[in-house]
């Protein structure tokens, strides 16, 4: 079973023949920019929801990567799905593969070639210089934007 991420769909190669199901934030996701490919698969693509439990063991592992601020919710869903369903994702999102090796879930690259090691994030403010462990809306010393580094 593949679940598949909106990445993956708009890229429209490397796709799998047989069962393919996302999450409906991916589907939201095309609905939104109109994008006409969702049309292409009709009945062919199952939507499902993931639970609740499947969620926190995601965020749980991505703030331990430091992941977490560099997931979207529709990012987040999809890992879970493969979670519940114990599938292979397919996408060219690299936190997201950063994430699934990190737990274990299989992921097939789309588009790219994918990551090459599991990488761990911190984040460092632009202004001040300050290291934060999980990514904030802005440094709490400067009020500055943070941007992500791999951790050393």
């Amino acid at each position: 079973m593949y679940i598949l991420d909106s990445s993956a769909l708009f890229a429209m190669q490397d796709l799998p023949e047989g069962d393919a199901v996302c999450p409906p934030g991916v589907v939201e996701e095309l609905r939104r920019y109109r994008d006409p490919r969702l049309d292409l698969w009709g009945d062919m693509l199952i939507v499902s929801d993931c639970t609740e439990a499947s969620v926190k063991r995601v965020n749980d592992a991505a703030r331990r990567s430091g992941d977490l601020g560099r997931l979207s919710p529709v990012d987040i869903s999809v890992l879970a799905l493969a979670l519940d369903l114990e599938g292979t994702i397919l996408t060219d999102d690299f936190s997201i593969q950063n994430v699934a090796s990190i737990m274990g879930i299989g992921y097939r690259a789309v588009g790219t070639s994918g990551i090459k090691k599991v990488e761990r994030w911190n984040y460092q403010c632009l202004g001040c210089g300050k290291w934060y462990k999980e990514r904030l809306p802005e440094c709490l010393i400067c009020g500055s934007q943070l941007r992500s580094r791999r951790k050393r």
